[in-house]
């Protein structure tokens, strides 16, 4: 979970594949950060602090990866993949805004994009909603409260292998950074 703050120990959410060893799919993961969500005592568990983000690592189904988080309010992600892994968050608490791109990105080979005019999303994801993506998912997650913390759970599969960042100036968009896993453990 690449950001800012506080890391802490790894907590099993009480999930495990009903069947086989195949891969989670979006929908599996989807369902597993639902459940993950309403469960309180978790949510609750997680310290919340005033300025930056923070984070408990998940045992996510199937193998995959999972985070619980904290989004002190103003606080966001940034633009950013998930290096190929396919996802799903829900907002647990509070609500969160997410900005997508709707168009499949090359992943190599470009430092600079310009963007079509019809490829923004936009969705507000409050307490209990969510969404799985695949593999290409460009986005940022913002918490835009002036005063209240937001907490989400997400899961990725395959395990992220690197997150790239990106900066964006209107229709441009740039590829700033890439992160692997070593830099947010």
């Amino acid at each position: 979970m690449p950001d800012t703050s506080t890391s802490s120990p790894t907590l099993p959410a009480g999930s495990a594949r009903p069947s086989g060893d195949a891969a989670p799919t979006p929908a599996e993961l989807l369902e597993f950060v639902r459940r993950t969500a309403a469960d309180t005592a978790l949510v609750d568990s997680l310290p919340l602090d005033p300025e930056g983000r923070t984070w408990l690592r998940l045992e996510g189904p199937g193998g995959s990866e999972a985070w619980l988080i904290g989004w002190p309010p103003g606080t966001g992600t940034g633009w950013h993949d998930h290096g190929g892994s396919h996802g799903a968050f829900v907002t647990a608490a509070g609500e969160l805004w997410e900005q997508s791109l709707a168009a499949r990105l090359p992943t190599e080979g470009w430092k600079t994009l310009e963007l079509a005019d019809d490829v923004d999303r936009e969705r507000r994801v409050s307490a209990g909603q969510g969404r799985a993506f695949g593999p290409h998912h460009v986005h940022e997650v913002l918490n835009t409260s002036t005063d209240r913390h937001a907490v989400s759970v997400h899961a990725y599969y395959p395990p992220l292998p690197l997150i790239r960042r990106y900066s964006r100036t209107g229709a441009v968009l740039r590829l700033e950074q890439v992160e692997r896993p070593a830099e947010w453990e």
